[in-house]
């Protein structure tokens, strides 16, 4: 019998995605206010998260892992859409002048500690990440380009998903494979728990980046930019 695992992910985070998108980082970027300093900071920490999520996921694929090779798609692997956005924020140098937040450790200690503890939790993280930028991805690029004057795919590589032809029927078929998991209730239970800490987790990395916003927009104009509050336009969706 159907979980229903991916409703139970959707309904189960909405509180989560609407506090995400209300840090003041992603409520400036929504409304198109992107310094470039720290949105390639951005990228910088997302590039040490997805590497340790694409490690693990890796690791535990190849040991035929009942539930992570099941989610283990390819065509949602980020890494090396992320090395080359980082090539062109900071050179062919990128990988000596990039180091995590705080924040962004913290995310990467957890995937690991959960990859070696409990892997099915992985899920939680995996559907917050990659199906959140599946679902939002095109909207965001599109901001992003336009707040920095960017060529159409320079630094723009990581709302790229060359190999998903058709978003709606994949994010169906995706779906379908959380439905069908090897798990009982009380490992959707745990697994949507870990999907509201990956929210967390996020929230954290954005708020590290507020510092360095404030600086380069000034204190007046972030207080006006994240005033009003607002349900976000690039929430989940995977029905």
């Amino acid at each position: 019998m159907s979980l229903a695992l991916a409703r139970q992910l959707r309904e189960g985070t909405k509180k989560a995605h609407t506090m995400a998108e209300n840090t003041g980082f992603v409520s400036c970027f929504l409304k198109g206010v992107v310094d470039k300093t720290s949105y390639r900071n951005l990228v910088a920490d997302l590039f040490f998260v997805y590497s340790a999520m694409e490690e693990e996921i890796g690791r535990l694929t190849a040991a035929d892992h009942p539930v992570i090779s099941s989610i283990s798609f390819p065509e949602l692997n980020r890494r090396e859409s992320l090395e080359l956005d980082l090539a062109f924020y900071f050179g062919s140098h990128w990988l000596e002048a990039v180091r995590p937040t705080s924040a962004a450790q913290s995310y990467v200690d957890r995937i690991h500690q959960i990859a070696s503890e409990c892997p099915e939790l992985l899920v939680g993280h995996h559907y917050t990440r990659y199906i959140g930028d599946l679902s939002g991805g095109q909207i965001l690029k599109k901001i992003a380009q336009k707040a920095m004057n960017l060529d159409e795919h320079d630094g723009l590589r990581f709302y790229e998903f060359d190999l998903i032809e058709d978003e709606k029927a994949f994010k169906l078929k995706y779906s379908a494979t959380l439905n069908n998991l090897p798990i009982d209730q009380q490992m959707a239970d745990s697994i949507v728990e870990e999907a509201n800490k990956a929210f967390q987790c996020n929230m954290a990395m954005f708020q590290e980046l507020e510092g360095s916003l404030i600086a380069a927009i000034g204190k007046v104009l972030y207080g006006f930019l994240t005033r009003n509050k607002r349900l976000g336009s690039t929430e989940i969706t995977n029905n």
